[in-house]
């Protein structure tokens, strides 16, 4: 797999060291998404790895009508400028429809499209017409090969891609990681793999999606082990009261145990 996507200053892919691409699940209040960001790069730049800091403006594929989306997709764009303009890292958003990818890519450094959207070919070509990377996260509903369909439409549409997974769905209300999916989607494309969102399981807290974080930590080693390109994880000040997937979402301190855990890794594996 030589293909390489270029994140800021940050190459993934092709060798490069492992990346981590983390952050908010949704933006909250400006001010603690700037702590957030700042504590999670300076983590990040403790134990040795690139960073990016991703985070939602506009949710716009909430279990419940009910549940927290974020502050607006206009206001959660200034937000991001201010964090990349006061802290100096690249930042990543999620973008649900066409118009919204030009929007993004005035601030963004890479655009990111859901999981459910994964096929959806318009929103893929106006993310690669951007000429920003896209982070393309694998629908729970395909197989990993699947997955280079969607890439050749960003690269058709002038774009680079990278993939992620984040688990399929596996009977009702869970998700299952295969680490084959890893490797098979690293043969056309620089993989990330999710390792918050992958403990997901929907519809587990009856209109909103549960979690099992307990279980980050060990997908995330085993995804490190057999080798990856980039890390995906959600980060809170306070995982239990976050307003939307708490259940899945790190702490400062669990982080930084992980991150630790996980540079011992990757300095084994060379």
């Amino acid at each position: 797999m030589a293909r390489t996507a270029r994140i800021g200053a940050i190459e993934i892919g092709g060798g490069w060291p492992l990346a981590l691409i983390a952050g908010l699940n949704v933006i909250e209040a400006e001010d603690e998404t700037l702590d957030v960001a700042r504590r999670v790069r300076d983590a990040a730049a403790r134990h040795g790895f690139p960073f990016v800091f991703k985070a939602s403006c506009d949710k716009a594929n909430r279990s419940s009508l009910a549940s927290y989306r974020g502050p607006g997709f206009d206001e959660g764009l200034r937000i991001l400028a201010r964090v990349k303009r006061e802290l100096g890292v690249p930042v990543l958003t999620d973008v649900h429809e066409p118009p919204q990818a030009k929007q993004a890519a005035a601030v963004c450094d890479a655009l990111q499209v859901p999981a459910f959207l994964c096929r959806q070919t318009d929103l893929l070509l106006a993310c690669a017409a951007t000429g920003l990377p896209v982070n393309v996260k694998k629908g729970q509903f395909m197989a990993p090969d699947d997955m280079r369909l969607a890439v050749a439409k960003i690269e058709a549409g002038g774009g680079a891609a990278l993939v992620t997974e984040r688990g399929t769905s596996f009977g009702y209300g869970d998700l299952v990681v295969d680490m084959r999916s890893l490797v098979r989607l690293r043969a056309f494309a620089p993989v990330c793999f999710d390792a918050t969102h992958a403990v997901q399981r929907p519809g587990a807290a009856g209109d909103a999606t549960g979690g099992e974080r307990e279980m980050v930590a060990p997908l995330a080693r085993g995804a490190v082990a057999v080798g990856i390109d980039a890390l995906f994880l959600e980060v809170h000040p306070d995982p239990e009261r976050a307003p939307c997937d708490g259940a899945s979402q790190l702490g400062f301190e669990a982080l930084e145990a992980l991150l630790a855990q996980l540079r011992r890794l990757e300095s084994a594996r060379g």
